[in-house]
């Protein structure tokens, strides 16, 4: 969805907190993440620990990412509402991939070995994997809600529910396989073979 343009305060922010997770997840890398404190990333990125805090609550808040969730929501609300539900939630999550990578010859949104750093950390530190299950609690909500089901149909609701549950197991399988990979095969490729390892041909766009 386009938006208004940003204005030079909030992009100001935005860069703000890039350079921030960017130092926080170079050193939680390099010297592992129990060991590196707020304090350290602040030092590092150049700005008091309060300022670290603005824009990042928690220290498990550096790791995560919040642009996936805003471009699958989109690109959910987006698809064609006569599509079958798991297509339009897995059709979004290749979709998205395409985006953040730069697969099928697009711009990347993201920076891919920073991207695998973030997948490598949430999967073998216990704090982020605990937040890691709260944030894709989050990104499925927000997903149900894109798809706009009716909610006074509590069996549709319950379908929304499941069928986003099952399409986002699949896409976290394709993220662990990428990252264990070090990201040699595309992950939009990895995240439509494992909606079809899943649900055949019914997942993604045809």
């Amino acid at each position: 969805m386009m938006g208004s343009q940003p204005t030079l305060r909030e992009r100001q922010r935005s860069e703000t907190r890039r350079a921030i997770q960017r130092h926080a997840v170079r050193l939680f890398t390099r010297r592992g993440y129990d060991t590196v404190t707020v304090a350290d990333v602040a030092e590092a990125a150049g700005v008091s620990a309060m300022t670290v805090y603005r824009h990042f609550p928690t220290k498990e808040d550096l790791v995560l990412m919040e642009q996936p969730a805003q471009v699958i929501a989109e690109l959910v609300a987006a698809s064609p509402a006569t599509d079958p539900l798991v297509r339009r939630v897995g059709g979004a999550l290749v979709d998205a991939a395409a985006v953040l990578t730069g697969g099928q010859g697009a711009e990347p949104a993201v920076d891919e070995p920073f991207l695998l750093d973030c997948l490598r950390l949430m999967t073998s530190t216990p704090a982020l994997r605990a937040r890691h299950l709260d944030s894709q609690y989050a990104l499925q909500q927000a997903i149900v809600g894109a798809l706009a089901i009716d909610t006074a149909d509590p069996d549709a609701h319950f379908g929304a529910q499941a069928a986003t549950g099952a399409c986002l197991a699949a896409m976290h399988t394709a993220l662990t396989h990428w990252a264990e990979g070090n990201g040699k095969t595309g992950l939009p490729e990895l995240i439509a073979r494992a909606l079809a390892a899943t649900f055949g041909g019914t997942a993604t766009h045809a």
